[in-house]
């Protein structure tokens, strides 16, 4: 049986989603969890890493239930939940069939960024939002977000992580791109069909870049598509991980909700 599991986690106390040999990570704890449950070592696949600091409002993941065991896909939440962490909550847990995986079958991504305005950030939102008590300009925040929308080579927005080859394909489709007010700042919503590593938090700290007058717009537009050998360079403003969320994970239904 393969269930497919939504969880939320506060990425503050773990070393990001993918699994380290320190095992502080989401997919290391929930992995422990299951395999205490299953009482046999279980593999937990999730629809794709976040960084350390970062966090989720409702990841992905799924697991193959060992043969023999027939506990009630539901019964997967309390389960999981009495193991881990109170900062890693699973929300719920559905069977699906066996073509789905959390990963490949993923259609789209929306990643929420909070930016804290207040001229003293609380203790209470500390490392859960990027604390920016400096004024900019949201109408050209919002003129460089407008050029992010589409299907571009983003390759400029990328951090390399060092399997890179000459074939590898930086080109991604974001279909919302906004921001919104909120009780103590802005929110930026982040949507496409997928997203290169860091990509959501240099995007982010290169469009404020822009808003505080310190990066021209047609600067920040000759970062999309550039030719091979990328003449104009990569952006180097990478967002903090404090304000990211990984808001949600989109699916065919034909392949899961």
């Amino acid at each position: 049986m393969r269930i497919k599991l939504t969880l939320a986690y506060d990425g503050r106390p773990h070393d990001g989603w993918q699994s380290q040999p320190g095992g502080n990570t989401v997919q290391d704890l929930l992995e422990s969890a299951a395999s205490e449950t299953a009482k046999q070592p279980v593999r937990v696949h999730g629809s794709g890493r976040t960084d350390a600091g970062v966090h989720a409002l409702a990841q992905v993941a799924h697991l193959d239930a060992p043969d023999g065991l027939t506990m009630n896909p539901f019964n997967w939440v309390p389960a999981l939940n009495t193991k881990l962490p109170a900062s890693i909550r699973v929300l719920s847990a559905e069977e699906v069939g066996p073509e789905f995986h959390a990963r490949f079958s993923a259609t789209s991504k929306t990643y929420r960024y909070e930016i804290s305005t207040e001229p003293v950030l609380s203790p209470f939102r500390a490392g859960l939002a990027w604390h920016l008590p400096r004024q900019y300009d949201p109408y050209l925040l919002e003129d460089a977000l407008k050029l992010t929308l589409g299907r571009h080579d983003f390759e400029a927005f990328a951090a390399k992580r060092g399997n890179e080859t000459e074939d590898t394909d930086h080109h991604r489709t974001l279909t919302r791109a906004e921001l919104d007010a909120f009780d103590h700042g802005w929110r930026l919503t982040w949507s496409g069909d997928g997203f290169l590593y860091k990509m959501v938090r240099l995007l982010t700290g290169s469009v404020v870049r822009v808003a505080q007058g310190r990066l021209r717009l047609d600067e920040f537009a000759a970062f999309l598509d550039q030719p091979e050998g990328l003449p104009h360079g990569r952006s180097s403003h990478c967002a903090p991980a404090d304000g990211l969320y990984l808001e949600s994970v989109s699916y065919d239904p034909s392949k899961g909700k």
